[in-house]
């Protein structure tokens, strides 16, 4: 597990963003945020296995086995829960969420 690291993620936009590494059972903040369920290879780096968006973090990642796709990420193996605090406004979250999406192609998205 990786943790208090940034990560870069490039969107099919060209658009950054910048994300943050955390455990998967983190205590989450009630904010607006995107995140992204992750496995990091060493010697490959950071693979997206889901890419989403919320208006709570706290609200949606905890538990973290509630989560819909917590199963398709285990299986997967996942080893963090990459996220950053966004816009307070819907469609931004969704743009960047789906720039992701269109770009990685995370196999729990599908």
């Amino acid at each position: 597990m990786v943790t208090n690291t940034q990560i870069t993620w490039r969107g099919m936009s060209g658009q950054m963003y910048f994300y943050s590494a955390y455990p998967v059972n983190a205590d989450w903040n009630d904010v607006p945020g995107n995140y992204i369920f992750a496995k990091y290879v060493k010697g490959s780096g950071w693979v997206a296995l889901y890419v989403g968006e919320t208006g709570s973090l706290r609200d949606r990642l905890t538990p973290f086995l509630g989560h819909e796709k917590a199963v398709c990420a285990h299986l997967n193996g996942i080893t963090n829960i990459l996220a950053h605090s966004s816009s307070s406004l819907e469609a931004v979250r969704r743009r960047e969420e789906g720039d992701l999406i269109s770009y990685y192609n995370p196999v729990c998205n599908e």
